[in-house]
């Protein structure tokens, strides 16, 4: 990882005055066969009982930032401007990682300080940013395990009552930042990464639709390399190939997604968060 720096001179940081709102989304990898989204949801209900909380995912692979930031990036642009967002993918629960709290894209962030929100703020830039210390706004007993619950929660809720995030604790300068794989290209093909693997089994890769536009118009056509496999077509909608044929489309987040009509492609291809995705030149 490496630690990146608020610039306010930044072109791309929008400056907004946010309202307080009681839109609250949250992003988590703890799935939905234990409390713990509940009680997230029971913490804010009990702080401010108006709150609108949004469940924006929680099947986030145990601990996979990567896939955290993927869905954050594919995501917070629809999300109410002034929307509270809080991010629970923290294997450094109970360490030595801070807490950051930033403002962003029209919206607020609670996040770990794991480069989590690495791709969104790259793109966005920051407003401003402080680290999370004041426990006024944190539960009165916080274990060492569900920060969720006691701090991230509560901490949201108190934001969407109007607590300005001055009041959270010190401006900091300096936050984590991951590294995110980026397509490769060269002159007969290009190499996407799979970034994240939806219910459907789709395999969403980081290769955007103005990159896949530009290869198109450059080569004049392409197609998807599946090794063994054959070929995925690239189609504009899935009725374009016969039930069971793998296709490659610009799915609804703006990348290349591989999918097979009526079937799961992840499991058919045996492809997964990580694996690499050819496309090439006819």
């Amino acid at each position: 990882m490496k630690r990146g720096q608020v610039d306010a001179s930044d072109k791309d940081v929008r400056c907004v005055d946010l309202t307080p709102s009681d839109h609250i989304a949250l992003l988590t990898d703890f799935g939905l066969s234990d409390w713990y989204v509940g009680v997230m949801k029971g913490v804010i209900l009990s702080i401010n009982p108006a709150a609108v909380i949004i469940d924006l995912a929680h099947s986030v692979p145990p601990q996979d930032i990567q896939a955290a930031s993927f869905v954050l990036l594919a995501s917070y642009k629809y999300l109410p401007a002034g929307a509270i967002v809080v991010v629970v993918v923290d294997p450094g629960v109970g360490g030595e990682r801070k807490i950051l709290c930033a403002e962003s894209a029209g919206r607020r962030f609670v996040f770990p300080d794991n480069g989590v929100l690495t791709e969104v703020l790259d793109r966005e830039g920051i407003v401003k940013m402080v680290s999370v210390e004041n426990r006024e706004f944190f539960l009165e007993l916080v274990s060492n395990t569900f920060h969720g619950r006691d701090i991230f929660a509560s901490v949201a809720a108190h934001l969407s009552l109007g607590v300005e995030i001055e009041r959270l604790g010190p401006a900091t300068e300096q936050w984590l930042r991951i590294e995110i794989p980026n397509p490769e290209t060269w002159e007969d093909g290009a190499t996407a990464h799979v970034r994240w693997v939806d219910g459907f089994g789709n395999l969403i890769t980081d290769c955007s639709a103005g990159l896949l536009e530009e290869l198109l118009s450059k080569w004049g056509g392409a197609s998807v390399d599946l090794g063994a496999r054959g070929e995925a077509q690239i189609v504009s909608a899935y009725e374009a190939v016969e039930h069971n044929r793998a296709l490659a489309i610009i799915g609804s987040s703006g990348y290349l997604e591989v999918s097979i009509r009526g079937d799961n492609a992840a499991q058919t291809l045996g492809l997964g968060l990580g694996d690499r995705i050819t496309v090439r030149r006819p």
